[in-house]
């Protein structure tokens, strides 16, 4: 071993205190629960008692449980919602507010404006879902009461009632709270950006699009990875919305496989399934991590 190779490893050693209270709380709040988890999984228990053993049971269960393969498909939606949508418009947003609204306004028209975006971000989800079940309401609702006013009243709905709709609504509501953190994200990360870029691809004769698509999408690459990652996560998670606008229903269109695992934990009683659940979407979550973390780290090298 070269010298050079063990001054290296020394250095690498004398980070270890400084890691080791968050690798110890990281192992008492995440890693313990999870593996009690995992092994409550191979269970069949209520909650009260002793648990019985039946191993891969719950597992085998899933694999045929239609409703369960089916809360995956409405997620795939709901990272839609959650994550693709309100990326690409808060890409769209940051850039029109540092490009355009910051240079030809000043930098306090587009904070002020960023801050009106955001807004939805600071409310709590519990009571922005009780007020879009309220504004969305079949019966004097808000929505469909301007749409009387404009002479639009036939396509007044029971948006979260009806099955072809209710998961459709969910996703917008769940649009109009995320959009505030990729954009806040964004304009974070095109501070720095030189301006010269832009200034220059101007003087060129470049309309905003193409300065959109050729300057800013490339210079904020780690920060649209980011996003995408975090959100994608808060997608799978997805609960709190569900639970208040509409509680999985009707008749399961707007089920999440997190829901599904909390009406198994609370409302079934019958916890060894409602862990397995859990169990998968975490491992899913955990697999998507890897997948983004990877491409992000191939996409760095690549740069370099």
């Amino acid at each position: 071993m070269t010298a050079q190779v063990r001054g290296r490893s020394r250095e690498q050693w004398g980070y270890l205190p400084y890691l080791l209270p968050g690798l110890l709380l990281f192992t008492a709040v995440i890693g313990v629960p999870f593996l009690m988890n995992v092994g409550t999984s191979l269970t069949e228990w209520t909650g009260v008692g002793s648990p019985k053993w039946i191993g891969l049971g719950n597992y085998r269960e899933l694999v045929r449980d239609e409703e369960f393969w089916a809360s995956f498909g409405h997620n795939a939606l709901v990272i839609l919602g959650m994550a693709i949508i309100p990326t690409m418009i808060g890409l769209v947003l940051a850039a029109a507010l540092t490009d355009l609204i910051g240079r030809h306004f000043g930098a306090r028209a587009a904070s002020v404006l960023r801050a009106c975006v955001y807004l939805p971000q600071v409310l709590p989800i519990v009571i922005a879902g009780v007020v879009w079940s309220w504004l969305l309401a079949p019966e004097n609702g808000a929505v469909n009461a301007l749409l009387g006013k404009v002479g639009l009243g036939s396509l007044a709905h029971d948006w979260l009632g009806d099955p072809a709709t209710a998961l459709w609504s969910v996703i917008g509501v769940m649009v109009w709270i995320q959009i505030g953190f990729p954009l806040v994200v964004f304009m974070s990360g095109l501070q720095r950006v030189d301006p010269s870029l832009y200034e220059a691809a101007e003087i060129d004769g470049a309309a905003w699009p193409r300065r959109f698509w050729h300057i800013t999408i490339p210079q904020i690459r780690p920060e649209i990875f980011v996003v995408l990652l975090w959100t994608t996560i808060a997608a799978l998670k997805a609960f709190a919305q569900i639970f208040v606008l509409t509680k999985g229903g009707p008749g399961g269109a707007t089920n999440v496989p997190a829901y599904y695992s909390w009406v198994h934990f609370f409302e079934k009683s019958d916890v060894g399934y409602g862990s397995a659940i859990a169990t998968v979407l975490t491992l899913v979550i955990i697999a998507l991590t890897v997948v983004f973390l990877r491409m992000q780290g191939r996409e760095l090298g690549e740069e370099r």
